[in-house]
């Protein structure tokens, strides 16, 4: 499982989640911010570090933004 950035982070791109990550698996995309499922640890540091509540555990990501698990997939494709 990886975490993955949702709707609520379009044109944010705020960087808290981004300071706190370990691994620096989060990279800045054209219109979001994504976390790359290949370095992610699942440690969920970057989860409640989020201003905008954009970020979920892929397994948990809200059915209505279930298209952002893709195109997280996609950005690192």
């Amino acid at each position: 499982m990886t975490y993955v950035i949702a709707q609520p982070c379009l044109d944010t791109k705020d960087r808290s989640c981004v300071d706190v990550c370990p691994v620096d698996c989060i990279h800045e995309g054209p219109d979001q911010l994504f976390i790359d499922p290949e370095e992610c640890i699942d440690c969920g540091a970057c989860e409640p570090e989020c201003p905008v509540e954009a970020i979920f555990p892929e397994d948990a990501v809200p059915q209505k933004w279930d298209e952002y698990i893709e195109k997280n997939k996609a950005f690192f494709g």
